[in-house]
């Protein structure tokens, strides 16, 4: 495998591109989006690595602890590990024993998400699957002794999920990188002896459906050679007509170039957005890793969930939502609460979330936080706080000879009016208390209105 990847990544580099799209940002960003992505509306991000085995502080722990000195991670470290310990003494522990990618899937299915993202390499370097240039600091040569990133893959596979790929373009410590960073980025070693033989590597291996790029910031997406790496995704690729990405291939390119955008960790429009965007975030609201020490008020609860979720996909993007699994591959009971949650959710509305598209107006500014989304002539009116009398007021529908509301959830036809200024109002069901969770959201499903 490491033979063939390196050759044919030779291949690419030497030869020009010849297909459709050019290696220009001009050529490139004319692309299409691939459909499945826009209709997905919702995914599940990972990020599992060996700063899974401290648990403490973030992800970025070993930068923290090394690079920035601390004080409170030098304290654990004084506090938990023998002198002389090093960040790769850590490796060895990242053991995975409890990760069944099966069950995993299986929670992914129930909580409504249609794509799933997993970290195959963070800022730290080590990678998750086996890779032939990352020798002895990945999950095959040790730790687990396991190609996560197959694994995972093929359990998600068997439950028609899309699966995405994150992987880190630079690394914090990596001498290579360290030496091109000192040259000011005149000089690209790690880009061609590290970062594209692995993206080569991990595109040939398992056919990613996306591809999710980060730590492009320090240097632009000439040094990362990024723009010749998507002319062949793009062009000859095996998943040239499917691979969707993202906009992290260069410090000039966040919400510029690229496939969509996610412009930055937690990006949240206020306005309709006129490209395809995503909105990533973690339910830990301090961390993207597991944390040992975090606290249930630290975490975002399922009705805080909803209604990002419903504001994303109203405004046009994604929502990505992460989970950290700890060392020995469990994703912890109060994130499978939250996971589990949505999907119940999504059971009754994903109507008005799944493959559809923003309406005319995205909001209205109500005491009730009314969102739209549409499908072709229907509107969906996504209401997030229960009306007083059981009376809703829509501004913005304009009722027709044919209109016709119901409530997803509801069987029946609903009553409703005219507002004798503007819009509708709406007469709702009598609501049993703790018939639905106060706070979560509920769907008109508008018919026949303007």
């Amino acid at each position: 495998m490491a033979a063939s990847v390196c050759l044919l990544f030779l291949v690419a580099l030497l030869s020009p591109a010849l297909g459709q799209y050019q290696p220009t940002w001009d050529s490139l960003d004319k692309r299409p989006l691939p459909p499945w992505f826009d209709e997905a509306k919702f995914g599940i991000f990972l990020h599992w690595g060996v700063f899974s085995v401290p648990s403490f502080g973030s992800e970025w722990f070993w930068w923290n602890w090394r690079h920035e000195q601390s004080k409170s991670y030098m304290q654990f470290m004084e506090a938990n590990y023998p002198p002389g310990f090093t960040y790769a003494d850590f490796a060895p522990q990242f053991t995975a024993e409890f990760f069944d990618p099966d069950a995993w899937a299986d929670l992914f299915v129930a909580s409504g998400a249609r794509y799933v993202v997993l970290t195959t390499k963070h800022h730290e370097g080590f990678t998750n699957w086996g890779s032939p240039v990352s020798w002895n600091w990945n999950s095959v040569d040790t730790g687990p002794h396991r190609d996560l990133v197959g694994d995972l893959g093929n359990a998600l596979r068997k439950k028609n999920l899309r699966y995405g790929l994150y992987h880190s373009l630079l690394e914090w410590f990596h001498p290579l990188y360290l030496a091109d960073k000192e040259s000011g980025f005149k000089s690209q070693h790690f880009v061609f002896t590290k970062t594209m033989p692995e993206l080569y590597d991990l595109v040939l291996r398992y056919k990613p459906d996306l591809i999710w790029s980060d730590g492009d910031w320090e240097s632009p997406d000439t040094y990362w050679n990024s723009t010749d790496f998507l002319a062949w995704l793009y062009n000859e690729s095996p998943i040239k007509d499917t691979v969707v990405t993202n906009d992290r291939w260069g410090s000039n390119c966040s919400c510029h170039h690229g496939g969509y955008y996610n412009c930055a960790d937690k990006f949240t429009p206020s306005v309709l957005p006129d490209h395809k965007w995503e909105k990533c975030t973690s339910i830990d609201q301090y961390s993207w890793g597991y944390r040992r020490n975090m606290q249930v008020n630290q975490l975002m609860d399922e009705g805080n969930i909803i209604k990002e979720l419903v504001e994303t996909v109203c405004f046009g993007g994604n929502y990505l939502l992460n989970v950290g699994p700890t060392k020995e591959g469990s994703i912890i009971p109060v994130f499978q609460e939250r996971l589990r949650a949505v999907g119940s959710w999504l059971s009754i509305n994903g109507e008005a979330i799944y493959a559809s598209k923003p309406w005319r107006v995205q909001k209205e500014n109500t005491s009730n936080s009314v969102w739209y989304t549409s499908k072709g002539p229907t509107v969906y009116s996504i209401f997030l706080s229960w009306p007083e009398n059981n009376l809703l007021k829509l501004l913005s529908p304009k009722a027709t000879p044919t209109t016709v509301i119901t409530m997803l959830g509801i069987t029946g036809n609903l009553s409703w009016k005219p507002d004798q200024q503007l819009g509708l109002v709406v007469q709702l069901p009598t609501i049993p208390p703790g018939a639905f969770p106060v706070g979560h959201g509920w769907t008109l499903k508008l018919e026949g209105v303007n």
